[in-house]
């Protein structure tokens, strides 16, 4: 947990000063075809304004999810990742 703590400060401070807020961020998720994580990662973001696409991997195993949703903040976007982490499988880009 300590590795994730790092990786989201790491995250925030990089966010801070590369971006202005608020701002469109984008979101990159890979989940596997096989379950419902897809829904599961569309719901985090539903009836935010945000827009969502899916594609297929080539091999039809996985999905690959990317969300682009305006955000106030480092804090915000951190918020989402922490969210989306939940889902089994997820892998963040």
């Amino acid at each position: 947990m300590k590795d994730r703590d790092a990786f989201y400060a790491k995250l925030k401070t990089q966010l801070e000063e590369t971006t202005q807020f608020p701002s469109d961020y984008m979101y990159k998720f890979i989940v596997p075809s096989s379950g419902n994580q897809a829904d599961q990662i569309q719901n985090i973001f539903n009836n935010k304004g945000a827009i969502i696409n899916n594609k297929k991997s080539k091999t039809g195993k996985y999905i690959s999810v990317s969300i682009v949703l305006k955000v106030s903040n480092a804090d915000e976007v951190i918020a989402y990742y922490k969210e989306a982490e939940k889902v089994e499988g997820v892998i963040s880009l």
